[in-house]
């Protein structure tokens, strides 16, 4: 099944390294900086896996939901968190080509329709990094908001 085993890479347990912007798509220069550690495990022989972030700085911790759609082989990514307890949709729905994974959604933030973009890259056994940019042009131009570096915990 293309697709299956995708995010093989991020099963086990990591730290987190954060940088977020403190202002969406409103010209901010200022990063807030935090740290996590997640735990991942597979499912359903590869084709679905789930993550759990914990971020005890900041008091909340988050769940992703990763499926494999087998007809298309895209990936559709669910996210939750411990402040609201709600499944955001839509999911990001993507794949990976040539080791890096991009996944897309429309959705509205603060009251306008912008375009949502994850990023899975720079994938080692001891490494990952992903980033979410939002777009309010249709996706002509993108600003990276989130940023999470990840190191295998040994």
């Amino acid at each position: 099944m293309t697709g299956t085993g995708d995010f093989d890479f991020f099963v086990g347990s990591w730290d987190g390294r954060h940088r977020r912007l403190r202002a969406r798509l409103a010209g901010c220069d200022e990063w807030d900086e935090f740290s996590s550690t997640t735990r991942c495990w597979s499912l359903l022989g590869g084709a679905a896996n789930i993550d759990e972030l914990s971020v005890p700085d900041r008091g909340f911790s988050g769940l992703s939901v990763r499926l494999l759609d087998p007809a298309s082989g895209n990936w559709s990514i669910y996210w939750a968190n411990s402040r609201d307890g709600v499944l955001q949709l839509p999911p990001v729905v993507g794949r990976f080509d040539g080791g890096v994974g991009l996944f897309f959604s429309d959705e509205v933030q603060e009251g306008r329709p912008v375009r949502v973009r994850f990023t899975w890259s720079e994938i080692t056994p001891a490494s990952a990094r992903w980033d979410q940019a939002f777009s309010a042009d249709g996706g002509q131009t993108w600003e990276p908001n989130w940023i999470m570096e990840f190191t295998r915990r040994p």
